[in-house]
């Protein structure tokens, strides 16, 4: 090993000093292997008094792949001035008014930290907020009695979709992030440009599209009557009759009828069809921008969409939900009683988790089941450390040990999850054939004969949180108590119908009826379309039968 040029280093620190840096990602080529080179660059640093915030990639990510490596590392140093200056003002202000609870933040993994480890890494927080869309929509749908969902989280600017299985949120290691990798365990969610104020236009070809360019909340929709007027998604719910123009949305906020319909007339007349036909064209060509991204990560997958139930959430998701469902043999769609804020429900029943990992790149069959438990039992003591220190008792924590492993020669992984006691040589053994069978099913094929390579060794530790219960929802009342109105809908080749419109809350628990109907929310509109069946479950989510 050669010595670390320690001059160099304090040459380097000049000038940082002289340049007034506040930010320092410290990366080396084998650090993953041996960190000690990183460790005394940022001593030697501290010693000519930098001030500014050293991150050491063998601390974020102590994984080979030098090039994701840095890019992650890089991206966690300059988001911890910002993430810790935030949580500081944050810690502040809380004290400051007698508030001494401790302080959770939300992390792309889908899991809680403190603000401690949240800032250390603060990559982590970069997909927080989809993340925990994830996180409430199975906590729903467990309580709904279904365990395979597709989620559809669709606001004002996107559409993020992703798929739990029996249960268990799927997890990528790897995203890009404007246009850089970032290498960390994180919810795995599909985002499209496709939301309530996406903008309708038309392209050199004559043709219609949607997004991704948005109306954002300002100016926002043509129908907000703030100065926007461009056709959005929004605009031609309202000019169909699947929201309310006269009365406020939410109890906040009247629409103007006569602003998206200027609005869609102009999309209208380019494409030379009725102005209700250009306005359910933008439905239509929206829902096939989110029926490509759910086509993503389920049949290009390995899963078929006729297995799942749909939760549609956001402000937006449950005027589409239904339509989604028929167009991809979905029978089931849970429209949640939180759809507007189920985000934030996730985020109160998020769970404490830390990850660690270690690159090994050696051949599965190479490997002494001694050394994969050293190394595991190691994670776990480091992890048992950080759980105490956040107060997590010993019958709340939960350790999950993976492998990440390969055919020789190959640039990706897949990751098998390992059992958490010590392992045998006949576990190494079973895990090989797991991994031909696993790669058979993702990818359609397997070659039992090829070498398998173990990449990586993770672990990650969960710490139980305790967790808000979900509001029972009234049984009394009826259907017809909860009526507030019936209006015209527009269906595409239905036509125009007339249709019921109630009010969502007055809808009692075992309520039960057809579509076509609009239920209005105080932060979500659902929309029934014709022949589905509509009933709301004990904790008032609505699920339709489509």
């Amino acid at each position: 090993i050669r010595p670390l040029d320690e001059e160099a280093v304090r040459e380097l620190a000049a000038k940082i000093k002289a340049g007034g840096i506040q930010a320092v990602a410290v990366v080396f080529l084998f650090s993953f292997l041996n960190p000690a080179h990183e460790r005394c660059v940022e001593k030697i640093l501290r010693e000519e008094g930098i001030k500014a915030t050293i991150t050491l990639s063998s601390e974020v990510l102590p994984e080979f792949r030098e090039y994701e490596r840095t890019s992650t590392t890089v991206m966690t140093a300059a988001l911890r001035p910002v993430v810790e200056g935030y949580l500081s003002r944050l810690s502040g202000a809380l004290a400051s008014r007698g508030i001494a609870a401790p302080i959770l933040v939300m992390q792309s993994s889908g899991g809680v930290a403190g603000t401690e480890e949240a800032a250390r890494v603060a990559a982590t927080l970069l997909l927080s907020g989809p993340a925990g869309g994830v996180i409430g929509a199975r906590r729903v749908g467990l309580a709904a009695g279904l365990s395979d969902l597709i989620t559809l989280d669709m606001g004002g600017t996107s559409a993020d979709v992703s798929l739990i299985r029996g249960g268990e949120i799927t997890l990528t290691p790897e995203r890009e992030i404007a246009g850089r990798p970032v290498r960390l365990p994180m919810v795995d969610v599909h985002t499209v440009g496709a939301g309530g104020g996406s903008i309708a236009w038309i392209d050199p070809g004559g043709g219609l599209r949607v997004g991704p360019r948005s109306a954002g909340a300002v100016p926002g929709p043509a129908c907000y009557g703030r100065g926007g007027t461009e056709p959005t998604v929004t605009d031609a719910h309202l000019f169909l009759g699947h929201i309310p123009g006269e009365r406020p949305l939410g109890g906040l906020r009247v629409l103007s009828q006569d602003l998206a319909a200027r609005a869609i007339e102009g999309v209208a007349r380019a494409l030379g069809l009725k102005p209700e036909q250009a306005a359910w064209g933008i439905l239509e060509v929206v829902e096939a921008t989110m029926e490509r991204a759910i086509r993503v990560i389920s049949v290009e997958r390995g899963h078929d969409p006729r297995e799942f139930a749909l939760v549609a959430f956001g402000g937006a998701g449950p005027l589409h939900g239904a339509s989604l469902a028929r167009k991809l043999g979905i029978p089931r769609v849970l429209m949640p009683a939180q759809a507007g804020v189920l985000s934030a429900l996730g985020l109160l029943s998020a769970d404490l988790v830390h990850t660690f990992v270690r690159s090994l790149v050696v051949p599965l069959d190479g490997i002494s089941p001694e050394r994969v438990n050293g190394i595991l039992s190691g994670f776990r003591r480091e992890a048992e450390e950080i759980l105490e220190g956040e107060g997590v008792p010993p019958g709340a924590r939960k350790y999950l040990p993976a492998a990440d492993l390969r055919y020789r020669g190959q640039a990706f992984e897949l990751t098998l999850s390992l059992p958490d006691r010590p392992l045998t040589p006949e576990d190494l053994e079973s895990l090989a054939e797991e991994f031909h069978r696993e790669h058979e099913r993702r990818y359609g094929y397997s070659v039992p004969g090829e070498p398998v390579e173990l990449v990586n060794l993770r672990l990650t530790v969960v710490g139980e949180t305790d967790k808000p219960e979900l509001p029972r929802h009234p049984a009394g009342g009826s259907v017809e108590g909860a009526l507030i109105e019936r209006r015209l809908l527009y269906f595409g080749g239905e036509g125009w119908r007339e249709a019921p419109v109630y009010v969502r809350g007055r809808l009692p628990a075992g309520a039960e009826l057809r579509g076509p109907a609009v239920i209005e929310g105080d932060e979500s509109t659902c929309l029934v379309p014709p022949d589905a069946r509509a009933y709301v479950d004990a904790y008032g989510n609505l699920i339709l039968e489509v």
